[in-house]
This record gives structure tokens, C-alpha cells and sequence, in this order.
């Protein structure tokens, strides 16, 4: 009886196409496995889709095929241009919706892309809610992602389910745009304490200051933060296999300035960070952990 009702209830449940299996994607495609949503996957690198075939998901050769099984569409890409061609490219998943799809977005995005996005869908008849995320690929994993959404009331209802499957809560902010504001002050704030730890942490070397007994004061005291401990941690065991790239936080960070200066708003602090981040690049550090940005601070540097 009880295996029938599981049968049922697993038939019922809307088919969603997951596209992009990079860290985040790949947590999310396997959380939506283990809520037994009938799922299709979607990369550009084939052979990353090989694992959850395994598990049962179908695999897609275009995100246009992806979506043309779907009720609900989900992307988690790198970046605007990333996220424009895997909806709107060739073979992209818009063209492959069917009229009255939830389509959902949860990458980091500029807020102009979003909306610009938004108005793609509506034409096409379909809802759509902007849904980036905080946390990171052991979140992912978890099932613990916080989605931060935009969009109408009923659109983000209807989202609900899905993203729950994926996460610990879902947070309507406002209409569409309002969940990638969000993640871009929240990046913001994190690309700006990672880069301030790391000037400390180099500081302190060059003071003759017991590290441990330091780092214990500055993150457990007033400036602490999940962030400056993150940072301080990593750098200390000299661990930077990436939760989330260096190169991506500047993405984010160059986002959130972009955005910021659209509203009149001139982050300073911002700019100095992402000149860290930016110098981090340079010296090969992009697919490292975004705390990789320890190394690329030296004395006077």
C-alpha cells in the first residue's frame, strides 16, 4: 500500500529539467533525484550529466530538448552571457517550453539580465522567478540552499515545492529582480570580508603576532564573521580546492558594482575588493576557493 501511494505521489509530481551541473548544479540535480521528481539534466559537458544518468535522470543533448520534457525549468550557470545563451541561444530552453512552464533562474546575475529575461518569458506565456541562492557546493549537496526569489506571488507559490526539494527555505522578496539584488549585495558583502581578512592575515605576518591566538580574537570578536572565519581557515590550512571560485566571486563583485552604480550608489569598498580578487587572477588563482585570495596579498602589495 504504502509503496503504491510512494508511486503515485512520485508520478504526480511536475517533471523539471535542471540545466548547468557545474558545483552548484550537480547538488541540486541530485537533491531533485532524491525527492524522486522525474528530472532531466542538461550540460555542455556531456560526460559531468554521465553520473546522474546512473541514477535515473534523462539526459539531454540541448537545453531546447531539456525543457521540451519539463513542466518547470531550472538553470544554474556562471554568468549573463552563460545564462543567455542555455534559454535563449541556439537550441536554448525558451525555445522549447511549453506555453505556461515555470521557468526559474538561480544563478548570479546582473538585475538588467533578469528582467530582460523576465519579459522573454512572459512573451513566450510562461511564469518566471528569479531564485539565486546563498550558500555553496557543500549546501548544494545538502539539500541547505536558501533561495532568495522575485517574482509574482503566484509564480514563487508554485515554485515552492521544487526549490524546497533543493533547500532549506525560500524567501519571496519582491517582484522579479529582487532575488538577484540580493545575491549581488550579499556577494558584495562576502568579496569585501574575504579581501579585508586577507590584508589582515598578511598584516599579521609581517607583526610578529601569534596567528592562532589572533585570528581566534578577530573572528570570535566584534569584526567576526562567518566569512572572515571561512577565510582565515582555509588560508591557515592552505585548503583553496574551490567551494566557490576566486573567479567567480570577482564575476559577482563586478556585477554588484555594475548594478550599484545603475542606481547612483558608488561602492568603494567594492572596488577596492575586487582589485584584490582581480590581482588573484592574474597570478593563476581563478579556480581556486575565492579565499585563494590570501595568497595574492604581500607586503606592500
Amino acid at each position: 500500500m504504502n509503496l503504491d501511494a510512494n508511486n503515485k505521489d512520485t508520478k504526480a509530481k511536475p517533471r523539471v529539467a535542471l540545466l548547468g551541473l557545474g558545483a552548484m548544479g550537480a547538488g541540486m540535480a541530485g537533491r531533485l533525484l532524491a525527492a524522486e521528481y522525474p528530472t532531466t539534466v542538461y550540460n555542455r559537458s556531456r560526460e559531468k550529466a554521465a553520473p546522474f544518468a546512473q541514477r535515473g535522470a534523462t539526459v539531454a543533448a540541448f537545453p531546447r530538448d531539456a525543457a521540451a520534457k519539463a513542466d518547470i525549468v531550472v538553470s544554474m550557470v556562471a554568468d549573463d552571457p552563460a545564462s543567455r545563451d542555455v534559454w535563449l541561444g541556439e537550441n536554448g530552453a525558451l525555445a522549447g517550453a511549453a506555453s505556461g512552464s515555470l521557468l526559474i533562474e538561480c544563478s548570479t546575475l546582473t538585475v538588467k539580465w533578469v528582467r530582460e529575461l523576465a519579459g522573454e518569458m512572459t512573451e513566450h506565456g510562461c511564469d518566471f522567478v528569479d531564485a539565486p541562492v546563498t550558500g555553496s557546493k557543500p549546501q548544494a549537496a545538502a539539500g541547505e540552499l536558501l533561495f532568495l526569489t522575485g517574482g509574482s506571488d503566484a509564480a514563487v507559490e508554485r515554485a515552492k515545492p521544487v526549490l524546497s526539494a533543493m533547500g532549506r527555505g525560500v524567501v519571496h522578496l519582491g517582484p522579479t529582480g529582487s532575488g538577484a539584488l540580493l545575491k549581488l549585495i550579499n556577494n558584495f558583502l562576502c568579496g569585501v570580508q574575504a579581501a579585508s581578512m586577507a590584508e589582515a592575515l598578511a598584516w599579521l605576518q609581517t607583526g610578529g603576532i601569534d596567528r592562532d591566538k589572533a585570528v581566534s580574537i578577530l573572528s570570535e570578536g566584534a569584526p567576526g564573521s562567518p566569512i572572515l572565519r571561512r577565510t582565515a581557515e582555509r588560508a591557515g590550512k592552505q585548503d583553496f580546492v574551490p567551494a566557490f571560485s576566486l573567479r567567480l566571486m570577482a564575476k559577482d563583485m563586478t556585477y554588484a558594482l555594475e548594478e550599484a552604480s545603475r542606481s547612483g550608489i558608488d561602492l568603494q569598498t567594492a572596488a577596492s575588493a575586487l582589485a584584490r580578487f582581480k590581482d588573484g587572477l592574474q597570478k593563476g588563482f581563478g579556480e581556486e576557493d575565492f579565499a585563494a585570495v590570501t595568497k595574492s596579498v604581500t607586503r606592500g602589495g
